[in-house]
């Protein structure tokens, strides 16, 4: 990992969107880390965790279950109204000016995704420097993806490694080689997500086909990079034996990889797609841990080497 003076010389006021920053993450990485989640995501995946994070577009979020029913968000703003005591939001006419998000007492609104720069955003991350160290821990760029950013997540990788930070980028792969090639020295992991290994149904489950995840992913270990395989598994879409297979074949071609982690599907999305106003997403059964460690032992007697954190 470069840490020469040249990092030192990125400018703190590179502008990006994110939509929040995790404090004390463990599952993000080696150690206890800060997660930054930057907005907007090429894929589309049915079971997405952060469907906050496709769309670079700021949005209105509402919490209906914080809301008192006391107008002040509509005396402002009359894009809120009450009807027959139920609060109504005309999204289609939000400007995003914030004088109801300002005025609301109960803090059922707020706004999802927000403009930073590299310097307020070191600033955070910095707070928690005590805990990296002793840990292994350090910083993670999540998403969305942060590869549709490129210039902001470049200049975070290298203000966190000027800093001497440990740095983890999340990616689901999807952008030209030439992104990653150019953060490749200051990031120490990739946390690279394998969502579907057979093409079709790639398409199917993320909107797009997985033929420059899989090239990006050859080449950046071509390039030396320590990339960690992340492997959404969902009961009844992959969690078939042909795609254990392929997940298994991944680490025997390529023996240096630090293994393969399967993650589990939860239920968070639907209530953050709602607050919102987008489409509900589909809901999937969440998996047991036996089931889970079913899978595991699959992944096992296929010959992968299985990191369970």
């Amino acid at each position: 990992m470069k840490n020469t003076n040249d990092v030192k010389k990125i400018p703190h006021d590179v502008t990006g969107r994110i939509f929040d920053i995790q404090f004390f993450c463990v599952h993000d990485g080696p150690g206890i880390r800060t997660t930054v989640f930057l907005k907007g995501c090429p894929l589309n995946c049915i079971w997405c965790h952060n469907p906050e994070g496709i769309s670079r577009e700021i949005h209105l979020s509402f919490v209906e279950s914080k809301c008192i029913g006391c107008g002040a968000c509509a005396a402002v703003c009359d894009v809120h109204r009450f009807e027959d005591g139920r609060h109504v939001i005309e999204r289609s006419r939000c400007t995003l000016r914030g004088s109801c998000v300002a005025v609301c007492p109960a803090g059922a609104l707020s706004f999802v995704g927000r403009d930073v720069t590299v310097g307020e955003v070191i600033g955070e991350v910095l707070r928690d420097r005590m805990y990296y160290g002793p840990s292994g821990g350090g910083m993670t760029l999540s998403g969305g993806e942060p590869a549709m950013q490129p210039e902001f997540m470049l200049a975070l990788a290298m203000a966190a490694k000027a800093e001497g930070l440990n740095v983890a980028v999340e990616t689901s792969g999807y952008a030209p080689f030439r992104v990653y090639e150019a953060v490749l020295p200051y990031v120490d992991t990739f946390l690279y997500d394998v969502k579907e290994t057979e093409p079709a149904l790639h398409v199917s489950f993320t909107g797009v086909g997985n033929r420059l995840p899989m090239e990006n992913l050859r080449k950046l270990y071509a390039a030396g990079a320590s990339i960690l395989l992340r492997c959404p598994i969902i009961p009844g879409l992959n969690d078939r034996d042909d795609h254990f297979r392929a997940i298994a074949g991944l680490t025997k071609e390529m023996p240096n990889l630090l293994g393969a982690e399967l993650l589990p599907y939860h239920r968070l999305a639907a209530s953050k797609s709602g607050r919102m106003g987008l489409p509900i997403q589909e809901e999937f059964r969440p998996p047991s841990p036996e089931l889970k460690a079913e899978w595991n032992e699959k992944l096992k007697a296929y010959g992968a080497r299985v990191f369970e954190a």
